[in-house]
């Protein structure tokens, strides 16, 4: 019984430490340019991350045009792509970020119906 005792109050503190730091989220938007759908996907993903996750998230927009070596190095294929880096696991959303429930569901902020 020892042991069991041991495994509870481990997890009993790994919940109260997840539960007294707000998670942070980051993400990178690949946009190409400042196309419409680009400049939608921004403001989009600007307004849900300030409504949903107030403030507890880094988010850095990355112009594909200007970087084009980091589209290999994180296999996008097609833009705007968010990639979900922390917390884990890693999600990809594809599309300009207007579905609002898809894009929480894809950061894990919304079950799925």
């Amino acid at each position: 019984m020892p042991r069991k005792k041991a495994l509870d109050s481990t997890q009993a503190f790994e919940h109260a430490i997840s539960r007294s730091q707000p998670t942070l989220y980051v993400l990178r938007l690949y946009v190409t340019g400042m196309t419409p759908q680009s400049a939608q996907a921004i403001a989009s993903i600007k307004k849900i991350c300030e409504e949903h996750l107030h403030g507890h998230y880094e988010l850095e927009v990355v112009d594909l045009y200007q970087n084009p070596q980091l589209a290999k190095g994180e296999q996008i294929i097609a833009a705007p792509t968010l990639i979900k880096k922390l917390p884990l696991p890693l999600r990809r959303i594809i599309g300009n970020m207007s579905d609002i429930e898809r894009v929480l569901v894809g950061l894990d902020l919304q079950k799925k119906d």
